[in-house]
């Protein structure tokens, strides 16, 4: 560590937070996090490690801090986004590229010089007066050849409690890396906040993705998916890495399918969010891997997959106890639960869109004070909940998880499909000739209907390459020819090579 980050980190992080840095022996990190202290200019800072007193802390600051409030059964919570930021936010979302660089026309850019000096600006003392959560995770499992570690500087506890939930603990991975820990950074602000808690200069919404650097810059927004640093902005990342090392990281769910004398095939599935990939994940008699993101790497003659996560940042629209029996389950089990969204009756009791039961006449939901017929300021009615409203909680939790969840050499995919929303141009089901033809025809040419899970229109149907469309930081024939090189080698050996599938809802 040179002699002015140490200085900065002793006198901004104290005595307690200095020394837990310290473990990890790597100066480009030192850097990084003294930087972003000093121009972001938190009144308090706490880093926090992989111990249980310190996860702890951060927990319970959501509840403090009124990012969140407890709800009647143990352990649930809920979080309210602002009303017009319950969505990833597409048109502000931009791969920073040096200036005369080009990526496809369907993938937002920025130049970077402009996009760096605007992000700066914005996020110029913005942290005045709250407290900075310095956090550790690890993409995938740990101490694996999938492990990714990860910082994420953020002044929300509600960020901060997600990602407990939904990623593995990762500050004793960057000790055991040290100086060759090669990490994605992220810094977040959720800005000045309104009366509810929630973020308020919605005109100053950023999230740029620095490929150059290996920084994610989210300001002026609460939502999970744009500020959840290690969800999809993470994986523009590590797709942008995983194309110059040969391996990929997929819009995709893992789930072992069982057959007859303990058979188990591992499949994954491409599905545009709010398309049913949790759903499908957690079908009745097969095993849920993961539900959303997955690492797959080619090792001794297969291709292997993980869940680059722990936990699920579902979808809640539609889910009751006969279609969803297991998630359902789960919801109503006393654990760990961040709920976003959705109302909250007098009772402290939750309701959503399709739940079991009759509507409640009132309560409090992402629009504020609701009851039935309330209507918003375009004289649109507002639902109950919102329809990309959502609900956090750790995999644990299911009874259909599979046993390979951490296992550090992951699964051996025996099967892909990819899929979405079109009830009238693809049949519902249909497997590929070939290889290639499954590549080409299958996950090159998909097509999709938008949904709530973004801002913008719902039910116009576009092109969604492979369902990553959104995610890309590559050119498309890059990102195509990716998925040809990472598979080719397996494809004249037919037991092991996967089968393609598409399936439409």
């Amino acid at each position: 560590m040179d002699d002015k980050t140490e200085e900065i980190l002793k006198k901004r992080l104290g005595d307690e937070g200095y020394n837990k840095l310290r473990r990890i022996n790597n100066p480009n990190l030192h850097q990084f996090i003294a930087k972003y202290v000093q121009h972001c200019d938190p009144d308090k800072i706490f880093v926090c490690t992989d111990d249980a007193e310190d996860i702890k802390y951060v927990r319970q600051a959501a509840i403090r801090n009124k990012e969140e409030s407890q709800l009647a059964t143990e352990g649930h919570t809920i979080h309210f986004d602002n009303y017009y930021d319950q969505a990833r936010d597409k048109e502000h979302t931009l791969i920073l590229l040096p200036s005369g660089a080009r990526l496809d026309k369907s993938i937002k850019t920025g130049d970077r010089d402009e996009c760096l000096k605007e992000i700066h600006e914005i996020m110029k003392n913005i942290m005045k007066g709250k407290e900075l959560y310095i956090r550790f995770f690890c993409l995938g499992p740990t101490n694996s050849e999938f492990s990714q570690p990860v910082v994420q500087l953020t002044d929300s506890a509600y960020v901060a409690h997600s990602e407990d939930i939904l990623y593995r603990q990762g500050f004793e991975e960057f000790v055991r890396q040290g100086a060759n820990a090669r990490f994605f950074k992220i810094v977040h602000s959720a800005g000045e906040l309104d009366e509810r808690n929630t973020s308020k200069n919605l005109d100053k919404r950023r999230i740029y993705i620095d490929l150059e650097d290996d920084i994610v810059y989210s300001a002026n927004t609460q939502y999970g998916g744009n500020t959840i640093g290690l969800k999809k902005l993470s994986m523009r990342l590590a797709i942008y890495r995983g194309s110059k090392e040969g391996w990929l990281t997929e819009h995709m769910l893992v789930m072992g399918v069982h057959g007859p004398k303990e058979r188990v095939t591992y499949f994954t599935g491409a599905f545009p969010s709010l398309c049913g990939k949790t759903s499908t994940a957690m079908l009745d008699n097969e095993t849920v891997v993961g539900d959303d993101i997955a690492y797959l790497r080619k090792i001794n003659g297969e291709v292997r997959a993980v869940n680059v996560e722990k936990g699920v940042f579902g979808i809640i629209m539609g889910i009751n106890s006969k279609d969803d029996p297991d998630i359902w389950k789960a919801l109503h089990t006393p654990t760990e639960i961040i709920f976003s969204n959705i109302l909250v009756t007098p009772e402290k009791g939750v309701h959503w869109i399709g739940k079991d039961g009759e509507i409640p006449p009132k309560g409090e939901n992402h629009s504020g004070a609701w009851q039935i017929g309330k209507k918003d300021k375009d004289g649109n009615e507002i639902t109950v909940s919102h329809r990309n409203a959502r609900f956090t909680i750790a995999l644990d939790n299911f009874r259909t998880l599979d046993k390979t969840l951490h296992d550090p050499k992951g699964v051996v995919v025996g099967g892909m499909v990819y899929g979405g929303r079109d009830s009238d141009t693809w049949v519902p089901i249909e497997e590929s000739f070939d290889w290639t033809h499954g590549i080409i025809t299958k996950g090159a040419s998909l097509e999709s209907e938008t949904t709530a899970a973004t801002l913008g229109k719902e039910g116009v149907r576009k092109f969604n390459l492979m369902s990553n469309l959104d995610f890309l930081s590559i050119p498309l024939a890059k990102y195509i020819q990716a998925n040809f090189t990472t598979l080719e080698f397996i494809k004249k050996s037919l037991s092991k090579f996967p089968r393609f599938h598409t399936i439409f809802r």
